[in-house]
């Protein structure tokens, strides 16, 4: 009679599938920009808000439980839980496997894809300020104003020190108002294509 063969175990597909989705939903966040909305900062907001109405312990349970629902976790724990399954399936099988694959889904997500993802969006460039922005800021002069209410003024723009070509208020001008340089003016209005604005005098 033929001796039956021993059928070598296949890796379960459950594992291959969990680790797939779990890649290709943190790719479509992190090139997405989807992750952003689903950073747990937004979470901890949330639970906080909701544990001053109904108590501290009922809004540390929300907040553990919508940054383990968001997108983000639910992505990173299916990672963790398809590669913790496969790497450990020749040594484990059944239930054991199962649990293992658990715990290495939670390790995952805690220890190593939540510190990762904070450190990504605390470094994520913010978008640059535009000379608009300015409208009502002030600025200092860097020159005396002519006599036709034209000078040179320095403003702060997204951390740095810019400077610009800047022209008096006709309502300052006609009252004869004087800029020197080292006053402080405040911007009224800019024209961010020619790099110029219109500013008043403060305390004429």
């Amino acid at each position: 009679m033929p001796i039956a063969r021993r059928r070598r175990p296949h890796i379960m597909p459950a594992y291959i599938l969990s680790f797939l989705l779990g890649a290709a939903g943190l790719l479509v966040m992190v090139f997405g920009g989807l992750g952003h909305h689903t950073h747990a900062g937004h979470a901890h907001a949330h639970g906080h808000a909701h544990g001053r109405a109904h108590g501290m312990a009922h809004g540390g349970w929300r907040w553990a439980l919508t940054a383990l629902l968001s997108p983000r976790a639910i992505s990173t724990l299916l990672l963790g839980f398809g590669a913790t399954g496969l790497i450990a399936r020749p040594l484990l099988g059944g239930w054991p496997l199962v649990g293992a694959a658990i715990i290495g889904a939670l390790a995952f997500e805690r220890l190593l894809a939540r510190p990762l993802w904070n450190l990504l969006f605390r470094f994520e460039s913010r978008p640059a300020a535009t000379l608009e922005s300015c409208v009502e800021d002030r600025a200092r002069a860097v020159t005396g104003f002519d006599h036709d209410g034209h000078g040179l003024v320095a403003l702060e723009l997204d951390g740095q020190v810019v400077q610009v070509l800047a022209t008096l208020r006709p309502a300052d001008r006609a009252a004869g108002v004087r800029v020197r340089a080292g006053d402080s003016v405040r911007v009224e209005d800019v024209d961010a294509a020619r790099n110029r604005c219109t500013v008043s005098a403060i305390n004429a």
